[in-house]
Parts: C-alpha cells; sequence; structure tokens
C-alpha cells in the first residue's frame, strides 16, 4: 500500500519564512523602485489580503448569509468597521481639507442602477470587488475566470461614464465635522438595530472573537490607507486603470473617451502601474490573500464540475461587477464602506440599492448552474 508523504515541520516553516521573506521583498522592491510611499501602500494592500482571507472577513458573503439564513453576524462587523473608520476620518478630512479627500459622489440614477446590478452579480459569483481579489489571490476558479471581464467591464464604464451621469444626479451631499459624524454613527446604529431586529432568534448573537478583531485591523490599514494615499480605501479604478493600459498596449486610442483623457486619468495610463495607489493596494490584496492560501497548502483549488452556461454566466457577471461599479462610484469598498465612513449620502444609497440587487442574485446564482438548488 503506498505511503502518503507529509511535509515535515521543518520543511513547513521553511515554506512558511520563504513565504514572508516574499511578500518582504516585493514591499522592498516597489520602495526601491517608486518610492517608500508607494511601498508602504503596496503593505497596506497586503495587510488586507491577509486579513480578509485569514480571517474570512469579507461582504458578499455576510450579506448571503443574512439573506438566505438571517444571520447578521458578518454584517453587524462591516458596521464596526465602517464606524471606527468614520470617527477617526470624518473629522480628519475636515482638518486637513487640502491634504485628503473622502470618497464622496453624488445620487444619480445610473448610480442607484448600477449599484442594483452590482448587488446581484457579486452574488453569482459570491465576490465583489475586493472578495473577487481576494478569491482570485487563493486560487479561486470562479474569481480567476471572473478577475479580468471584472478589469475589461470597469474600463467600459468609466468609458461611458459620462453618458449615463448625463441621465441626472443629485448634487453631492456629504455629512461633515462633528455634525456629520453624528448622523453617520448614528445611521449606522440604526442599520445596526434593524439588522438585529431582522436576524433569526438562533443567530441573534454577538460576532465571534475572530470577526471583531478583523474589524478592528480592517478599519485600521483603511485609515492608514486614507493617511498615506490621501485617499480612502478604493478597488474599482486600479481594475480599470489595468484594462485601459492593456487596451493602450494593443494601440487602441482610449482618448477617444472623455474620462481616460482627463488630465489626472491621462496621467495614471503614462505612469507606471506602481505608482498608482490603487493598483498598489489592488495587487498588495491578490498577494496577501494568496500568501494565506500557500501558507495553508490549499493555493490550488480543483476545477468545480459547473456546467457551461456557469462559467458563461460567471464572465457576464464579472463583466457588469466592473461596468456597474463605476457607473456606482465604487463597489462594497468604495462605495459603502469607503462612502460611509468618510460622510458621503451616496455610500448609504449604494447600500441600499446594492442589498437590494444581492437580494435577487442570490435566487440567480442557482439558476446559473453555480450550486444545487435549495
Amino acid at each position: 500500500m503506498a505511503m502518503t508523504q507529509t511535509a515535515s515541520p521543518a520543511a513547513n516553516t521553511g515554506q512558511r519564512a520563504a513565504l514572508l521573506g516574499a511578500a518582504a521583498t516585493l514591499v522592498l522592491a516597489v520602495a526601491l523602485f517608486a518610492g517608500a510611499r508607494f511601498g508602504l501602500l503596496l503593505a497596506i494592500g497586503l495587510g488586507f489580503g491577509i486579513v480578509l482571507e485569514g480571517l474570512r472577513f469579507g461582504f458578499a458573503g455576510p450579506w448571503r448569509a443574512m439573506i438566505l439564513r438571517r444571520d447578521p453576524a458578518g454584517i453587524l462587523a462591516q458596521l464596526v468597521a465602517i464606524a471606527i473608520v468614520a470617527v477617526v476620518a470624518i473629522p480628519l478630512l475636515a482638518s486637513h481639507p487640502g491634504e485628503l479627500t473622502g470618497a464622496h459622489a453624488p445620487v444619480g440614477f445610473a448610480m442607484l442602477g448600477g449599484a442594483f446590478v452590482f448587488g446581484a452579480a457579486m452574488q453569482v459569483v459570491l465576490g465583489c470587488g475586493s472578495g473577487t481579489l481576494v478569491n482570485a489571490g487563493s486560487g479561486n476558479p470562479v474569481s480567476l475566470v471572473a478577475l479580468p471581464f471584472f478589469a475589461i467591464g470597469s474600463f467600459a464604464g468609466a468609458s461611458h461614464l459620462l453618458w449615463w451621469t448625463d441621465l441626472g444626479t443629485a448634487p453631492v451631499v456629504v455629512f461633515r465635522g462633528a455634525g456629520g459624524l453624528v448622523v453617520t454613527l448614528a445611521l449606522l446604529a440604526g442599520v445596526a438595530g434593524i439588522v438585529w431586529w431582522r436576524a433569526a432568534p438562533e443567530h441573534r448573537k454577538l460576532p465571534v472573537r475572530r470577526l471583531w478583531i478583523a474589524a478592528v485591523v480592517v478599519a485600521l490599514l483603511a485609515l492608514a490607507n486614507l493617511a498615506v494615499a490621501g485617499q480612502p480605501w478604493g478597488v474599482v479604478y486600479g481594475l480599470g486603470l489595468w484594462a485601459a493600459k492593456g487596451a493602450v498596449a494593443l494601440g487602441i486610442d482610449v482618448t477617444a473617451s472623455p474620462f481616460w483623457a482627463a488630465p489626472g486619468n491621462a496621467d495614471r495610463l503614462a505612469a507606471s502601474v506602481l505608482t498608482d495607489v490603487t493598483s498598489l493596494t489592488n495587487i498588495g490584496i491578490i498577494a496577501g490573500a494568496a500568501l494565506v492560501a500557500a501558507w495553508r497548502g490549499g493555493l490550488a483549488q480543483a476545477l468545480p464540475s459547473y456546467p457551461a452556461r456557469a462559467w458563461i454566466c460567471t464572465i457576464i457577471a464579472g463583466f457588469l461587477l466592473g461596468y456597474t461599479s463605476r457607473l456606482a462610484f465604487g463597489c462594497n469598498v468604495g462605495a459603502f464602506f469607503s462612502g460611509i465612513s468618510t460622510g458621503s449620502l451616496h455610500g448609504w444609497a449604494w447600500f441600499a440599492a446594492a442589498f437590494a440587487g444581492a437580494v435577487l442574485g442570490v435566487r440567480l446564482r442557482p439558476l446559473a448552474g453555480l450550486e444545487a438548488r435549495p
């Protein structure tokens, strides 16, 4: 009978030391070639990836748990993390208006529609913006398929953004200063109360310690991102920029779009991806998740035996995630997490529309062939 060989403790220690060394080398290389600030941003991204994968803190999964089982733990942890960031970020933005910017955007028809479709699509592939990065980094086949189409969709959505916003948007509304912080915390408490009230009796309990730790660490990393990058944590722009750079490499004139022709965006297209703050944290999230998965010995995942329509739906959902998140001015990170934590009303509108879409998406996933129907 064949004997199954397992790695010795010494071998495991050596492999894990090599993983940590590779991560440190990557950060150091970026710091040397692009600058210390950019190396630090990559390190922050690595932290996000390690926490999101290592402590299983996410967005799509907890929303699904609330919709299907009325389990509020994950959403409550999200609200706690947002509250922690808001307590620091809203006063900080008020005291440093020229140095720091918030995730502020207008509420509009395209924004609400985009958030709704995004909420549905993220439940089809079980990953939002950060979730798709994390799952792809850990070797999830569905997210590995969805991610490039997410980037293409983000590029296309940005290219068409001005047409969509011309359909109608309201003025940007921001809750600022001490009063804005009180309003934001009161709204967060109100949503937490509603979630608790709607929870099933058997799930009406506080989040486990893992989620408390994750909420605090994610909040600290988000604040570090704000301080170092000068802007809140985001995901979608970086993905669209990668696709835009790919289009330029293929000889496509992306400056035909007013979005990509705008001075700031044109400058980023011409510059190295290692000097784009959102790209760096995205790369860090993928690498951090891969590090955790490799640490656990489970980086390679078996290809699931889904029907062809499941993979077609994955491609469509991936594209829609990118396209609609651009119209909605962000995903669960850039709009929901960072929007609300920096006082933007659009973050609340995004949350309501995306959660409604998630209710639909939970029901679409079995029809797409991505799981057995309940």
